[in-house]
């Protein structure tokens, strides 16, 4: 299959394996669990935008160490290679411990993104102090340590009130390289204002400049550096004469005929002579070389990021995703990792802030997650932000592969049928919802309120209908839609029409109780609400 834009809903494991070929990534970014001992929530907005009560589990950060993590384990210390040493290792520390069974769940993933990845490729880990010295150890063993490039700091959170501890606010990302030979491209941030105050402080009739010292440390036996100029002798201090190279010199520099043969002292007098050179007013002082500000690129990327901030609560990039990042962040990692064109793979991708930073900068890219929350998400964002239809393996096509959905995970499948229609959000609840499994304000201004019951059985009768509609009246929703994987009987169709209509600010009547089956949505059909937009 090509490589090319493809979503895929699964374990990544199984999808690593089966549908992505050796060496065919050029940068992974994975944002996994950070085994923190929580269980992670989707939150959702009522109809003033406020966070409501109404919140899904994305994910549960919590792990044990079963019979299946033993199984794998004992697969792991087969493998080739100092990963089995590793693993084994931890073992005699941690034994079956829920740290254990969170590190044998990433080792026997990291081994497959490795295979995957090209040798020019990078690889980037966002964990955070919970289990980042045990992922590092377990990256080296893999990568190697000499392929380990940098520990990058996020500040991901302001001050902590963090009882009898230094307040916790940091993200961790653990870039390795497959080999030496990676790409990297090198990526500034402009200065900020008090930056430019503190240093460039002079001006002439060039612009803006601050003065670089014109020395560099060490002494020179031999050559023609180390030789005094213009009355100063740099080697007294323990420094020598150090040249910028032609293209660190200001525009306006004219560069002589053969400069390059030019002696050390005869290229200082051609920078002085152009009024490259600063001469600092106290008599003696050493000179330095004019670094003009609107030729500046600014500040290299430092491996402490704190000049990106954590998404607000009010910020418009935010979906609800509990474990969501600044599209920001991701941006900097894939520019600095990638070009365009190449293929990004991140194998939690949860609400796909890595795959929207690829698309939104020319990369093709994989993402997997293993909930139809998560992909459902990523499917909207797409569409709202690109007006693009992404290709989604693993989530139904038809609806017969609706019914294996079904009968493989009953929640997962309620969970995709109801985020077919947006702004309809699943319910937390999976037992005990009395019907309702999924709701949403939608419309004008988010002023109707929407019941949905999904219903993935064969027997289907007119008392589901009626269930429905008691729960909306009672609860003073505006209306409500029966999902069925399985076609109404007449009966049903009969009775979801006594219900009537809903007149809605716009004045359309729209059905206060209607039927959509699962066979509608795979033929184009739409759900008749205010506002209705389906993918």
């Amino acid at each position: 299959m090509t490589l090319e834009r493809i979503l895929y809903y699964g374990d990544n494991l199984d999808i690593l394996k089966d549908h992505i070929k050796t060496e065919s990534v050029d940068l992974i970014y994975l944002d996994p669990p950070f085994n923190s001992n929580v269980n992670y929530n989707v939150i959702f907005k009522n109809k003033d935008e406020k966070e409501s009560s109404a919140q899904i589990q994305a994910f549960a950060d919590t792990w044990k160490c079963n019979a299946e993590s033993i199984e794998t384990y004992y697969k792991l210390k087969k493998t080739p290679g100092k990963i089995a040493d590793t693993i084994v290792g931890f073992y005699h520390i941690l034994g079956q411990s829920s740290m254990m069974a969170y590190l044998i769940m990433m080792a026997i993933r990291l081994i497959e993104l490795k295979r995957v990845l090209k040798k020019t490729g990078s690889l980037y880990l966002h964990c955070d102090p919970t289990a980042s010295h045990y992922l590092k150890i377990m990256l080296d063993s893999l990568f190697g340590p000499e392929n380990f490039r940098n520990e990058v700091i996020w500040k991901r959170t302001f001050a902590h009130n963090d009882p009898k501890r230094f307040g916790s606010i940091h993200d961790t990302l653990l870039f390795y390289t497959k080999s030496d030979d990676y790409l990297w491209n090198t990526e500034y941030l402009p200065y900020d204002e008090s930056y430019i105050n503190n240093f460039f402080k002079y001006n002439d009739t060039f612009g803006r400049y601050r003065v670089v010292i014109l020395t560099a440390p060490g002494t020179t036996k031999s050559g023609d550096s180390g030789k005094p100029w213009k009355g100063i002798d740099p080697s007294k201090i323990g420094r020598h004469w150090a040249v910028p190279r032609i293209k660190s010199l200001p525009k306006y520099f004219k560069i002589p005929k053969n400069w390059e043969t030019f002696s050390i002292q005869q290229k200082l007098d051609e920078l002085d002579q152009q009024k490259v050179i600063y001469w600092p007013k106290k008599v003696g002082g050493t000179p330095g070389i004019k670094k003009y500000l609107d030729e500046s690129l600014g500040t290299l990327f430092q491996d402490i990021i704190d000049d990106i901030p954590p998404l607000s609560a009010q910020s418009k990039e935010r979906v609800g995703y509990p474990t969501q990042k600044p599209l920001t962040l991701l941006e900097r990692i894939i520019k600095a990792s990638s070009n365009e064109g190449d293929v990004i793979l991140d194998p939690f991708c949860g609400c796909g802030t890595a795959i929207v930073a690829a698309e939104k900068l020319k990369r093709r890219w994989l993402g997997i997650d293993v909930t139809c929350l998560a992909t459902s998400l990523l499917e909207f964002r797409m569409h709202e932000e690109f007006c693009k239809r992404i290709t989604v393996i693993g989530v139904p096509q038809n609806k017969e592969e609706a019914q294996i959905l079904f009968d493989k995970n009953p929640f997962q499948f309620e969970a995709w049928a109801v985020s077919r229609i947006k702004g309809i959000h699943p319910n937390q609840k999976q037992v005990g919802d009395k019907g309702i499994d999924g709701q949403g304000w939608i419309g004008p201004k988010s002023q109707y309120k929407i019941y949905v019951s999904v219903k993935g059985g064969k027997n289907l009768t007119p008392q589901m209908l009626r269930d429905l509609f008691g729960t909306i009246k009672r609860d003073g929703a505006h209306a409500g839609v029966l999902l069925t994987l399985h076609t109404p009987t007449k009966g049903m169709k009969l009775e979801a029409m006594s219900y009537g209509y809903m007149e809605s600010s716009l004045s359309l009547e729209y059905p206060k109780i209607q039927i959509f089956t699962i066979e509608d949505y795979f033929e184009g059909k739409l759900v008749k609400l205010p506002e209705n937009i389906q993918l």
